[in-house]
């Protein structure tokens, strides 16, 4: 995705802007706005695909997602006008379809239709007519859009990376080195839970975010200290480091499995042992623990 971090936003009118310099001082081409009857998440890809045959152009675009009547056509008109922008649609409505090209025609804004001149075609050999219902293909494919989404959110929260994102987590993992926080993180993805796992190191606070998490869904990782050794040692020889260090010196590693049964039980953190059991039987174990404490599943449990 092209993102600049200083320019991204989000409104309630469903109205999200991606990729701009404007706050920099730096000069930006028009924007391309996105005008869907959903989320928007169609043409977003689409744009993006083809921005990436410019890279050295920072495009800002702009999702108009939600755009359900005339006065909401208007009015994006009306910006893309004003920015000189052009407008790029998924809308499956044909009034609204009709409305937007018209306007923009009106306004001197170039609109370019991804979904009518297909839905027409399909519509004009099979003599069908379309139901004209937006959103309706992730509606379809909620469950499959649900799991990719969840898994990119959990690569993007790997390690204690976008730490201020935590409390949008279904789940957050707190553990030590070589616990298995990521793949057990990746587990529960592909699973559909939105996962972020924060590692917890040595003379080193955890994120502030971690605290103003729902403590409810902030899973510790426990692991009994002559297994932690051995996973560490046999990391250790991987690297091809010939003498012991810090990472596996025994007192060491025995104060860091102490400091985090502490950090777990000061936070109040609900505590999963993990020593010795395979990941499907550890995952499970936290989905109870994250769907009882909410008193209901919003999530299918794992397959037998």
């Amino acid at each position: 995705m092209r993102q600049c971090p200083a320019s991204h936003a989000s409104s309630d009118n469903g109205t999200e802007t991606v990729g701009s310099d404007k706050a920099k001082g730096k000069k930006v081409p028009p924007p391309v706005y996105i005008v869907s009857g959903g989320s928007g998440a169609s043409g977003h890809q689409i744009v993006e695909t083809a921005l990436a045959q410019f890279p050295k152009l920072d495009v800002p675009v702009i999702k108009k997602g939600h755009i359900r009547n005339l006065r909401q056509i208007r009015e994006v008109v009306k910006e893309a006008s004003a920015e000189g922008g052009t407008v790029v649609h998924t809308l499956v409505e044909s009034k609204l379809r009709e409305a937007l090209v018209r306007l923009g025609r009106e306004h001197g804004v170039v609109t370019i239709d991804l979904m009518g001149p297909l839905l027409e075609r399909v519509a004009a050999q099979s003599r069908a007519r379309p139901l004209e219902k937006p959103g309706l293909y992730r509606r379809l494919r909620k469950d499959y859009i649900d799991r990719v989404e969840a898994i990119d959110f959990t690569v993007v929260h790997d390690d204690g990376n976008s730490a201020d994102d935590l409390p949008g987590s279904d789940i957050v993992i707190l553990g030590v080195s070589r616990c298995g926080k990521t793949p057990l993180s990746m587990y529960l993805a592909v699973h559909g839970w939105k996962v972020a796992n924060v590692p917890i190191l040595r003379d080193m606070p955890l994120p502030d975010a971690v605290y103003r998490t729902d403590r409810r869904k902030v899973i510790g990782l426990s692991i009994e200290y002559n297994h932690l050794m051995e996973h560490r040692k046999r990391r250790e020889a991987l690297l091809g480091a010939g003498i012991m260090t810090d990472y596996s010196r025994p007192s060491l590693v025995f104060a860091e499995v102490e400091d985090a049964r502490k950090i777990y039980r000061d936070g109040g953190f609900h505590v999963v042992d993990v020593t010795d059991k395979p990941i499907e039987i550890i995952a499970d174990e936290i989905i109870q623990v994250v769907t009882r404490s909410r008193k209901e599943s919003q999530h299918p449990p794992l397959p037998p």
